[in-house]
């Protein structure tokens, strides 16, 4: 499966994942690959977790991505 993340840099450089599909799946790093390594943790912990409990899985979001000219 692949989930969608948004990944931000913070005020002290380190940088935030969040996975929106998942309410409260976020993760951090020093650097933007650390980030991403622990968002694909901490999303594979989480889907874990709602197997374990008998949850149901929310699907991935599908999205597209256009261009404009501004």
């Amino acid at each position: 499966m692949k989930y969608r993340i948004v990944l931000e840099q913070d005020e002290d450089g380190s940088f935030v994942a969040e996975c929106p599909s998942l309410p409260g799946c976020v993760s951090q790093g020093k650097t933007r690959q650390e980030a991403l390594n622990n968002i694909k943790d901490a999303i594979e912990g989480y889907l874990d977790s709602l197997k374990k409990h008998n949850e149901p899985i929310p699907p991935p979001i599908q999205e597209e991505m256009v261009e404009v000219s501004a």
